[in-house]
């Protein structure tokens, strides 16, 4: 059996951005009252020329160039979006031709803000099963600019546009072994429940033909992500025999500051030890994790051999953990 291991790690954030006191021009709002409800300052939102599969491929074009392989090397490619170019082709395609990527398979995942945990998940099912796929580029990448209601100040002030990407290396357990490589994916969890009303868009190409905006109700959600992301850790660290002690660092969905707080505080875990890019970010949604998650490794946050954890819940309701030895 093969085990999958983050090589390396890659983003790309739009050029401009928008602040709090920018989005207060737009619509009626006040920097104070975003940062008190959630810990947001700014973010960046993608130019009208720019498409989801532009800032894939930037991201991907990051993370390869820090692995040190060739694209043609790569022989997997998912991309996690709900903001796709186009209905079709599949958004990795797109990025599969611009990156001319000519040995991989490429195909999207669509679990909305959950969605790199779940493309990270099957990266690492598919590594498992096929002995095949040495390398596998994982990208989430979202332009959120595009479906917000920029008239509804409860969710504009949340979102914005980015991408993260991860590069994979599949090693066979004996080499590891052999080689005395630790660490790498060590196990994740996806679970949804079907509640699709209190997170969704008002449109779509089968019942609008248009993609619609988000509606959320907030209250609910907060609720929903808080015990459901409490869950999903603890049901990881009883899997693993561990204790949220034995955890070094934690990255989360970055939603909501309130949230974060409020299931670190469950969980018992220092805020310490949580990697935080909301405040420049806000709510990129699939891309969200790995844009922290580079962050993190570029500023050292994340050390080699350290034990992590990243959550996600998004629209479906989907949710879900990944628990690896970076």
């Amino acid at each position: 059996m093969n085990k999958s291991f983050i090589l390396s790690t890659g983003s790309y954030l739009p050029k401009r951005i928008l602040s709090n006191n920018d989005v207060a021009s737009i619509v009626e709002t006040s920097d104070e009252w975003i940062r008190q409800r959630t810990g947001i300052t700014q973010r960046h939102i993608a130019d009208k020329e720019e498409l989801t599969s532009d800032l894939a491929v930037n991201a991907a074009r990051d993370a390869i160039e820090k692995a040190k392989i060739l694209v043609n090397e790569i022989d997997l490619i998912i991309v996690a979006t709900t903001t796709p170019d186009k209905t079709l082709p599949s958004c990795a395609t797109i990025v599969q031709s611009r990156l001319k990527c000519r040995n991989a398979f490429a195909f999207d995942v669509q679990a909305a803000c959950s969605g790199f945990i779940y493309a990270i998940t099957v990266a690492d099912s598919l590594i498992k099963a096929n002995n095949s796929i040495k390398y596998a580029l994982v990208i989430g990448a979202e332009i959120m600019s595009r479906i917000v209601d920029w008239k509804d100040r409860s969710t504009c002030v949340l979102f914005g546009d980015g991408a993260g990407a991860i590069v994979i290396k599949s090693v066979h357990c004996s080499e590891a072994v052999k080689k005395s490589i630790n660490g790498g994916i060590v196990s994740t969890n996806l679970y949804s429940d079907g509640n699709i009303d209190i997170l969704c868009t008002n449109g779509g190409v089968s019942s609008t033909g248009n993609p619609g905006k988000i509606c959320m109700k907030g209250r609910e959600i907060f609720k929903h992500a808080v015990d459901k992301l409490t869950a999903s850790v603890e049901k990881a660290l009883k899997f693993n025999n561990l204790e949220i002690t034995d955890i070094d660092w934690l990255t989360p969905h970055q939603a909501n500051i309130r949230i974060v707080e409020a299931v670190m505080k469950k969980l018992d875990l220092p805020i310490e030890k949580v990697i935080n890019t909301v405040d420049q970010h806000a709510n990129t949604s699939a891309a969200s994790i790995p844009l922290a998650l580079d962050h993190a490794i570029q500023k050292s946050k994340i050390k080699p051999g350290s034990l992590g954890l990243l959550i996600a819940i998004g629209a479906g309701l989907t949710w879900g953990s990944v628990l690896l030895r970076y």
